[in-house]
């Protein structure tokens, strides 16, 4: 069994069913409201383990009462949270999510995430070195993510950089990600480009590779499917058509299993369309982590070329 670690983030999800999101200084009367577990580190470590991964969580909770369902919610779905610290100084990490029948908003309040620093992936240092792969996001400090991917690829780890929420990072940064896995908003800040069409899209991938040769650019694009340079040119690799529920999550389940396609040593088109695929499918179901589908699954959805 391949070993991932994940360092993210770990928070609950207050999912607020609405018929359009509300205006400045507007009251709307919701439809309904959930408490799901979320938190891009902890998606994508369920991601990963329901494709039969031996998956181990660091990151940040408080010692409160969401904090503990999130944990006993992770330990039964298989994943190792010994490495997950709850601090009593601070409050679990919320998300609220304003979810319409067409997409959706999210705030985001770190809270223990801020927690999860150097120290702590120091604590778990073995962890890392022992591992297939290392998965990481931006919804921890950014010094955090920068530490464990260097401490991951100096002991020969491979590392996927999920540079999501979208924000500026650096070349000390990249130099560490194998792979970097933005969507189109998340690229254009990464390029510092503005990009209005296919066309523009394609030529600053085609650019930023070039400039970036050791960190494998893939940008997921929704519905239309995973694309990355190859030979000087973009190929995309199509996603497959499903009825969308909710999209929360999809972009967590895409790079867990893709974590899965790489240490799996599937080729660069099978890896991109066996993540799409996953990706897909947990779109069917509310939620970011409910509808993440198992390697069955998948593979029933999905045949490699």
């Amino acid at each position: 069994m391949k070993k991932v670690v994940v360092v993210g983030s770990l928070n609950m999800d207050l999912v607020i069913e609405v018929n359009r999101i509300p205006k400045i200084g507007e009251t709307l009367k919701g439809e309904r409201m959930n408490y799901l577990i979320g938190g891009k580190g902890a998606n994508q470590a369920v991601a990963a383990c329901r494709l039969g991964d031996e998956v181990t969580m660091i990151g940040c909770v408080g010692k409160d009462t969401f904090g503990d369902k999130i944990l006993k919610h992770l330990n039964e779905e298989g994943i190792n949270v010994n490495s997950v610290k709850s601090d009593d100084t601070t409050f679990t990490g919320i998300a609220t999510i304003f979810k319409t029948k067409v997409d959706n908003s999210i705030v985001v309040i770190p809270g223990a995430n801020e927690f999860c620093s150097r120290k702590l992936i120091d604590e778990n240092i073995d962890l890392i070195k022992s591992a297939d792969i290392l998965i990481t996001q931006l919804e921890i400090p950014i010094e955090t993510v920068e530490y464990a991917l260097k401490v991951a690829k100096e002991n020969g780890v491979k590392t996927i950089l999920n540079p999501a929420p979208a924000r500026d990072i650096g070349d000390e940064i990249l130099k560490n990600a194998d792979f970097i896995t933005p969507n189109e908003t998340e690229f254009e800040l990464i390029c510092r480009k503005s990009i209005e069409d296919n066309k523009t899209l394609e030529k600053e991938m085609i650019n930023w590779q070039d400039k970036h040769q050791n960190t494998r650019l893939i940008v997921t694009r929704g519905k239309e499917g995973s694309s990355y340079v190859e030979n000087n040119a973009v190929k995309t690799v199509k996603a497959i058509t499903v009825k969308v529920t909710d999209t929360t999550g999809a972009g967590d389940t895409f790079n867990g299993a893709l974590a899965h396609g790489i240490i799996n040593n599937y080729s660069m088109e099978n890896i991109i369309g066996f993540a799409g695929t996953a990706a897909s499918l947990s779109v069917t179901k509310l939620g970011a982590q409910t509808g993440m589908p198992t390697l069955e699954e998948v593979k029933k959805n999905y045949i490699k070329n």
